[in-house]
């Protein structure tokens, strides 16, 4: 009783950061009472990357770069999990302490709001803990699974419930099935009461940096070497792939074999194929999404580049079965070989691990975020298989949140913004100095005192 009177007497900053820990992407803001993804949370790549001219690029530097051709990244986080403090050092103090930071902040003067993946294991936490309170010295920090802040977002209004009634608003929504599709991996999260259900919680190895290196794989061995061009097909990728609704008729359509009896494609060949014109990073910083030319990718056949009207040389690259296979691979892994679910069925695992009563008020609140979400057809796709998979009697309801990238985020400003509820979890780092690592790790483990 003496701990928690201690708790509740105890003054902490006004200034929360929010910090959304991404492997491609930082996602990072000041808390306050109505927050506003668009202006209050800054991108910043979460990567040390090396140009060709052996130039180095720390962060929101990566902006003010102008040729990302043969770039190397450095990446901190790695299937997840943030493994290389060493790099996750020099990128934080860029973002939070350099006197042109993106987030300037005094960490004596503030706290932190942290985002982990699930599962995380605890070597990994102890050591994070150890750089927020030893290394950066922030005031008071809480560690949470990133996930589960989404359970503060405006769920009702995304799958159409009734509005929330005013005095509810700052509390989690009771139920929802978080499906985080990011760079590294993909989750599958249940939440109830803003906590991740932890024996249900599943996990499918794949995320958007595999689709990008099997992407340069198929490129490298059709048309040109683009194994170093990590940065090109990424974006290339982002552009120009979708999720089909009936892959295999999409897959004959482009002459992959023939259409079976009676049936039709949904996508013609003209629909499929498109010339995506290569930036040179000169005249051109991004590459552009064009209708296919044959004519044109005959020439370049030829000569290796073709002059346009203005006569200046682009090299084109023919986009065919390359836009949908490689997102299929979050549906059916096996295609290559991985011994894992697709998506759908990985949902379906996580519900197993749930008591069969919370089945129809988790599949009715299914919210998917990450940069995967974004790709075309996904969110019909997902949304048709789970109905296949799921019993008859349970609704199956699939949102993706208004920004998939800063939905996390947002969750976790609005956490923030309720500071009743945010003095009951956070630690401070006199509290940390007094009791240790292994008690904080209690505190935030799951099922701890909050």
């Amino acid at each position: 009783m003496p701990r928690q009177s201690k708790a509740v007497e105890r003054s902490l900053p006004e200034r929360v950061l929010v910090v959304d820990n991404g492997a491609y992407t930082i996602k990072a803001g000041f808390a306050n009472a109505v927050p506003d993804p668009d202006t209050d949370c800054h991108v910043v790549p979460n990567c040390i990357a090396k140009s060709r001219d052996n130039r180095v690029w720390i962060g929101a530097q990566m902006e003010k770069c102008s040729d990302y051709g043969d770039m190397a990244f450095r990446r901190p986080v790695q299937k997840g999990f943030l493994v290389n403090w060493e790099a996750e050092k020099e990128i934080w103090e860029k973002t939070f302490l350099a006197k042109d930071a993106e987030v300037k902040c005094d960490p004596h003067d503030t706290c932190l709001l942290l985002t982990e993946a699930p599962n995380c294991p605890g070597a990994l936490q102890s050591h994070c803990d150890q750089m927020v309170f030893e290394e950066f010295e922030f005031a008071a920090y809480r560690r949470c699974v990133g996930p589960s802040l989404n359970a503060f977002n405006d769920i009702a209004n995304l799958v159409e419930d009734p509005p929330r009634t005013s005095d509810l608003n700052s509390l989690p929504v009771e139920c929802v099935l978080v499906i985080d599709s990011g760079y590294s991996h993909t989750t599958v999260t249940p939440v109830y009461r803003g906590r991740p259900i932890q024996q249900a919680i599943r996990r499918l190895e794949m995320g958007g940096k595999f689709l990008t290196n099997y992407m340069k794989e198929m490129l490298s061995v059709r048309q040109m070497d683009v194994r170093d061009e990590t940065y090109l097909i990424n974006q290339m990728k982002e552009d120009t792939c979708f999720v089909s609704s009936n892959f295999r008729n999409d897959l004959e359509s482009i002459g992959k074999g023939p259409l079976s009896a009676g049936r039709k494609a949904p996508r013609r060949d003209g629909d499929i194929v498109v010339d995506f014109v290569l930036p040179d990073y000169s005249t051109r910083m991004r590459g552009e999404l064009r209708p296919h030319d044959p004519t044109t990718m005959a020439m370049r056949t030829k000569l290796g580049a073709v002059a346009n009207a203005d006569g200046v040389k682009e090299y084109i690259m023919a986009l065919g079965n390359e836009r949908f296979t490689v997102p299929e691979l979050l549906f059916n892994p096996s295609d290559i070989g991985l011994k894992q679910a697709g998506l759908p069925e990985t949902v379906m695992q996580s519900m197993s691990g749930l008591p069969p009563g919370l089945w129809p008020s988790m599949l009715s609140n299914i919210l998917v975020i990450g940069g995967n979400a974004r790709f075309e057809g996904f969110l019909a796709r997902l949304s048709s298989e789970i109905r296949q998979l799921a019993p008859a009697e349970c609704p199956v309801r699939v949102a993706v949140a208004p920004d998939p990238i800063k939905s996390t985020w947002l969750g976790g400003a609005r956490l923030a913004g309720n500071k009743v509820a945010l003095k009951e979890l956070l630690i401070t780092r006199q509290e940390y100095q007094e009791y240790g690592g292994a008690w904080l790790l209690k505190r935030f483990a799951p099922g701890g005192a909050s």
